[in-house]
């Protein structure tokens, strides 16, 4: 192993890194060699944020209502009958994927 310690960041961490990336006048490589950001991470996190280039770099995604975490109650189903069916796929990641059926 190099010895690198990987640190965590939350979506906030990473808008302030964001915020600091667009006052520092350097580039994206020079600015990740000096955070110890790999620039695949960066890009991915810019893009999952975005930033609005005339606003003074501030994140979009701050305008927007925070994602719930936890349980989220879709509702109630409709009665079963035989015409109510439904199927569900969900990408889990790491190959695993969950396939819900209804008939």
């Amino acid at each position: 192993m190099s010895g690198i310690r990987r640190q965590r960041r939350s979506a906030e961490g990473w808008r302030a890194l964001l915020t600091r990336f667009a006052s520092s006048g350097q580039t994206v490589t020079a600015f990740c060699q000096h955070e110890s950001v790999s620039p695949a991470s960066f890009y991915r996190w810019r893009s999952l944020l975005g930033t609005v280039a005339d606003a003074g770099q501030v994140p979009v995604a701050s305008a927007l209502p925070p994602v719930p975490t936890g349980f989220v109650d879709l509702g109630r189903l409709s009665e079963p009958s035989s015409s109510a069916s439904f199927e569900v796929h969900l990408d889990m990641g790491g190959g695993l994927m969950l396939h819900l059926v209804r008939h």
